[in-house]
């Protein structure tokens, strides 16, 4: 795995995000097991329940395409007149950490990342360490 790129295609996805009211914007990008990389980005809306973070729309976009195993997604973020060299670390929220348990294994990597050089590096068991999964539906 290509960390550098798969930064590169989050920083080139966010380029896309729709973000009118939060005004920060997101791309995602993510590496299947086929090492196919498919990106997301932040759509906003505003009534707000319907908006998608980055982190779910490249999932979906993978999902759609029968992509079903994944190896690592890279995140970045930032307000949206921000400079590629001004990007925070941009967290996924709790719904996307779910999203993955479902579709992910617990060493799937979560790169967080300012830009190719500023970056670090989770697993999904780091940052969902008890999630809700098909296992908690058995009776």
């Amino acid at each position: 795995m290509n960390i550098e790129n798969l930064i590169n295609a989050a920083i080139e996805a966010r380029k896309a995000a729709y973000a009118p009211y939060s005004n920060f914007t997101v791309g995602a990008a993510l590496l299947g097991k086929s090492e196919k990389i498919y990106t997301g980005c932040n759509v906003e809306n505003a009534g707000f329940t319907p908006s998608i973070c980055g982190e779910r729309a490249a999932l979906y976009t993978a999902i759609a395409q029968s992509e079903r195993s994944f190896i690592a997604i890279a995140i970045v973020g930032g307000s949206e007149d921000s400079a590629e060299k001004d990007l925070d670390f941009c967290f996924p929220c709790g719904v996307c950490r779910q999203v993955f348990y479902e579709f992910c294994q617990a060493d799937f990597q979560i790169i967080v990342a300012k830009n190719k050089d500023d970056y670090s590096v989770y697993t999904l068991k780091e940052l969902l360490p008890h999630g809700f999964g098909p296992e908690n539906l058995q009776k």
